[in-house]
């Protein structure tokens, strides 16, 4: 049964907008913030939001978790480590706490809305003040206001996880490159993944509003957008009547906005639609996505992943064909329960084969409450680390090889800083999404340039601007 899609009504809005302005007339209010956010770009975007709402209730951001009044951690769940750090990071605040006793802290996000989660940070984490799920961020005015106002715990879980919001405030990180949730959720439910529990089924925005948030991006001089969802191919399936993914992308490229990015996609929704899309839409960079997973049909059905690696393959050629040039990455997932040696040998192989320009490599990680955190055939320790380090190697050989083979070719690099590692070269990302480092000025950050690559190394390009374009 779908659960229905329930966007937050206006009057709802203003309430909280009440809370905000309201919020400025308590005696002791926090006066600075800093989140900590961990997990996807997903995170990365809902913590803008809840920057935006706490500037427009008159916070201004802090410049170390130790000096601010509110500090906001904003969690992750999809593996046991990164749910470990943020806990661990909580806990830390505990002893600023005892030095600053009017310090609030708050946990929000995907680890929150587990099940028992909330229930969990009361018990063990006394110092914490406020916890909320990743449905109702919504409210965090309306939260923060009660926590200021009775100096008693707030604890806010939406039981599903239907709703759909516009007209948050945001604070964006960058001038020139902006995020745009086009999508909530995920249906496809995959044994290992914790996602569908803690973020809903699949609820799209309307392309009318995303359209009216890009066309204001653009307008404001963003060069790139990274649409953001679960499964973003499945765009719209959940919406009588509305339009597909591939058409979403043919109207904002009518926009101007230069460049268009997104993730993450799904194989098994990865359309010939789509792929006609890429070869036609002058704004869509030259990369995609594409999680695989595994290399293994056995393992991809323990997984539910619903497509063969014969199906991914033949997706690659596809895109590949349509065009020429496009940078693959991937994810893959190392010691799945039941993993034989032959079917990380089918990994291995599917590695050499797709040539991807990197992949993001994990190894397993049960969570509670899905269906692969019960099977058997769990891969001893050792096992997994000596797996994922084979195939690090082996992803690493065909990173250095793709990267080398752009040697003397022409990029369209958006320039984004300062190389971390020399601050006199300017760094950026190129339409395959890979690192670029060359002279230049310091002028030149947020702008689009053209840069011949001249080497290549691990992880990195190096080029030179080309002059006259």
């Amino acid at each position: 049964m779908r659960e229905e899609t329930i966007r937050i009504s206006p009057e709802e809005m203003a309430a909280q907008a009440r809370f905000a302005r309201d919020f400025s007339r308590l005696p002791g209010r926090p006066r600075t913030y800093f989140i900590v956010t961990y997990g996807c770009q997903m995170n990365a975007h809902d913590s803008e939001k809840l920057a935006g709402m706490l500037e427009d209730m008159g916070l201004t951001a802090a410049p170390a978790r130790e000096e601010a009044d509110f500090v906001l951690h904003n969690t992750c769940c999809i593996r046991d480590n990164a749910e470990r750090k943020a806990l661990g990071n909580v806990t830390w605040l505990k002893e600023i706490k005892k030095v600053r006793p009017e310090m609030l802290i708050g946990v929000c996000g995907c680890m929150v809305q587990e099940p028992g989660m909330a229930e969990k940070l009361l018990r063990q984490y006394p110092f914490v003040d406020m916890a909320f799920g990743t449905g109702n961020i919504y409210r965090l005015p309306e939260l923060l206001y009660r926590a200021v106002e009775t100096r008693r715990r707030v604890v806010s879980v939406p039981e599903e996880q239907s709703t759909l919001i516009e007209g948050l405030p945001i604070r964006r990180e960058s001038d020139f490159q902006a995020y745009v949730t086009i999508m909530y959720g995920c249906n496809n439910f995959c044994s290992y993944c914790i996602v569908p529990y803690v973020r809903g089924r699949e609820r799209s925005r309307s392309a009318d509003d995303i359209l009216r948030e890009v066309e204001g991006l653009q307008e404001k001089g963003v060069q790139e957008i990274m649409l953001l969802g679960q499964n973003v191919n499945s765009y719209g399936n959940d919406t009588p009547g509305g339009i597909s993914f591939p058409k979403l992308l043919r109207r904002l490229g009518q926009t101007g906005i230069p460049r268009i990015r997104f993730m993450t996609s799904h194989p098994k929704d990865l359309s010939d639609e789509l792929i006609e899309e890429f070869a036609v839409n002058p704004a869509l960079c030259r990369h995609m996505h594409l999680p695989v997973q595994s290399g293994s049909n056995g393992i991809l059905q323990a997984m539910n992943r619903r497509y063969t690696r014969e199906h991914y393959l033949e997706c690659l050629r596809s895109l590949r064909a349509a065009v020429p040039g496009i940078g693959v990455t991937t994810d893959l997932i190392v010691a799945f329960p039941g993993e034989t040696e032959r079917d990380f040998e089918d990994t291995l192989s599917l590695t050499r084969e797709a040539e991807w320009d990197s992949a993001f490599t994990f190894i397993f990680s049960p969570r509670v409450g899905t269906k692969a955190a019960e099977m058997p055939g769990r891969i001893p320790p050792e096992i997994a680390t000596e797996r994922i380090e084979r195939l690090i190697a082996l992803q690493e050989e065909m990173t250095q090889k793709n990267f080398a083979s752009l040697i003397g070719q022409k990029e369209s690099v958006l320039v984004t800083g300062a190389s971390r590692r020399d601050e006199k070269m300017l760094t950026g990302k190129c339409s395959r999404l890979i690192s670029v480092n060359f002279a230049g000025n310091p002028e030149l950050i947020g702008k689009i340039v053209p840069v011949e690559i001249t080497a290549a190394s691990k992880t990195t390009l190096r080029g030179t601007i080309v002059k006259g374009e």
